[in-house]
């Protein structure tokens, strides 16, 4: 059994999502947004972040913490504080002792989609597909962390078969 937490990194809604892959079926866990009220300042909103994940981290007890990587954008700002925020996510992991990984937002959506420009709406609904769900998860930011868990899972899954081929 692997149980994964993925996270989509943001300032204003970090979402998160705990997969668990049993037997090679796929199952989530526990999903959601934390999101940061309009007039937080930055640094409440770090400490909600980082709060919220800790909790996350201790009330599903995940093995792994996958988180999407930063994605190309013109607003230095908004990077900036995206960065921070998704520096608060990988210290929340390290601090809970999980095994990190990262990936790119090209590399979740071909994983969970088989397209790495897939919309967001595809992607939403590939996730309610693999994870057995009835309907989409909302909101799109816990379907994207879903989607990072799904990736590292996918990922584990390959890298594993491949060391144990070459002993």
């Amino acid at each position: 059994m692997m149980r994964v937490l993925g996270i989509d990194p943001g300032s204003n809604c970090t979402g998160f999502g705990i997969v668990e892959e049993t037997r090679g079926r796929l199952q989530a866990v526990a999903w959601g947004g934390i999101r940061c009220k309009p007039k937080m300042s930055f640094p409440d909103r770090l400490k909600l972040i980082y709060d919220q994940l800790v909790f996350q981290i201790r009330e599903h007890e995940p093995t792994a913490a996958a988180v999407e990587d930063l994605f190309f954008a013109t607003n230095v700002k908004s990077v900036l504080k995206l960065g921070q925020a998704r520096g608060v996510t990988l210290l929340a992991a390290a601090h809970c002792n999980l095994e990190i990984a990262e990936y790119s937002p090209l590399e979740v959506k071909q994983s969970a989609v088989g397209y790495g420009r897939a919309e967001k709406d595809q992607v939403r609904m590939m996730v309610a597909a693999l994870l057995h769900m009835d309907k989409a998860p909302e909101p799109h930011d816990a379907a994207d962390a879903l989607a990072v868990a799904i990736c590292h899972i996918h990922n584990y899954k390959t890298k594993s078969r491949l060391q144990a081929h070459l002993k």
